[in-house]
């Protein structure tokens, strides 16, 4: 019997995740923190699938972890392999700068917490774990592009905790030969990203431009280049990272990177209009020439107290060590977004 634990699972990564390992056939245990608002609606659709069970748990509780691996370990008592893939997280880099010390507790101690929940219920020698390190950890980067052996320089309250998550799992592996595994992954997007991420808020943007609920989109740094995949693309990747003979540590990407500029054109391009720009930082303007009517505004709110200007991944081990590309071009990606979020007939 296939068995995996899914930390976040109601996040973007983890509904395709779970999504993913029922198709084959995997009991899925799904880990939800709480909320007074419904937060499960990327796997509601999932819910009548009986061999998927939620437990609600989060990651600054250690004994609610080890408690959700009891229940696992007790259910399965013959259990000969556990995956886990830990994708709880805060992880909006802009809200780290907010929240840093909740991020570090959640993002940073919390993975120390889920790797000490596995060792102190006898399970360390059936788990395989999944660790979701980010492309965050490269910050300023120190050489282009970013595999996994580029030295990491991290510009945000989510990248240093995350790079204490990526080193704690490291240590896990060399210490107690565990099989832990960090999957360095590059921006990966989707119609279920989160509606505050950068991607999510211009195609959303563009919608309710095109319904006249608003008049205009305002950016912050659209000149910061992202490599940007597909999420589903990338949760393949974290299953086959888990799959291999050893643990190792891994890059996905798309190994090529596009401006927040480029995607704004593009998507608001889909939708009939022909953005060009006018005036120069703070007070440059997208305008569409068809009408010359101005969209795009820039406000310092919205730019990070310290900025990652540039992000291009090099995949090439996992490309070649596990088989394992991406799917989905960000034409694709761009258009799957923009059909999501301002449907053709909102532009009639």
């Amino acid at each position: 019997m296939k068995i995996a634990l899914i930390t976040g699972v109601n996040g973007q990564d983890g509904s395709y995740l779970a999504e993913l390992l029922l198709d084959k056939n995997y009991d899925v245990w799904g880990v939800v923190r709480r909320a007074s608002d419904i937060n499960t609606k990327r796997i509601d659709y999932l819910y009548t699938n009986k061999k998927l069970f939620i437990r609600y748990g989060d990651m600054t509780d250690s004994v609610n972890l080890v408690n959700i691996l009891y229940e696992i370990k007790s259910t399965y008592p013959d259990m000969d392999r556990l995956e886990i893939y830990n994708l709880a997280a805060m992880s909006h880099v802009k809200v780290s700068f907010d929240m840093p010390e909740y991020t570090a507790n959640a993002d940073g101690t919390g993975v120390l917490r889920l790797l000490e929940a596995v060792r102190s219920t006898g399970l360390m020698e059936v788990t395989r774990f999944y660790q979701a390190a980010t492309s965050e950890l490269y910050g300023l980067v120190q050489e282009v592009p970013q595999k996994e052996t580029t030295p990491f320089y991290p510009r945000s309250p989510y990248g240093v905790a995350k790079l204490y998550g990526y080193w704690i799992t490291k240590n896990y592996r060399e210490s107690y030969d565990m099989f832990a595994a960090n999957g360095i992954l590059f921006n990966h997007e989707s119609p279920r990203r989160g509606p505050t991420f950068v991607t999510r808020k211009v195609t959303r943007g563009l919608n309710m431009i095109m319904t006249g609920e608003r008049d205009r989109l305002v950016m912050g740094n659209i000149d910061a280049k992202r490599d940007w995949g597909h999420a589903k693309d990338y949760v393949e990747g974290m299953w086959r990272i888990l799959q291999a003979d050893t643990p190792q540590d891994y890059v996905l990407s798309t190994n090529e990177f596009h401006s927040v500029r480029e995607f704004i054109e593009k998507a608001f391009a889909l939708r009939g209009f022909n953005i060009k720009w006018k005036g120069d930082g703070i007070d440059e303007i997208g305008y569409d020439a068809n009408t010359d009517r101005d969209l795009i505004f820039i406000s310092d709110r919205y730019f990070r107290p310290a900025e990652v200007e540039e992000l291009l991944g090099d995949s090439t081990k996992a490309r070649t060590e596990l088989g394992w590309k991406p799917q989905y071009s960000f034409d694709q990606l761009v258009k799957e977004m923009v059909d999501h979020d301002c449907p053709v007939n909102n532009a009639d």
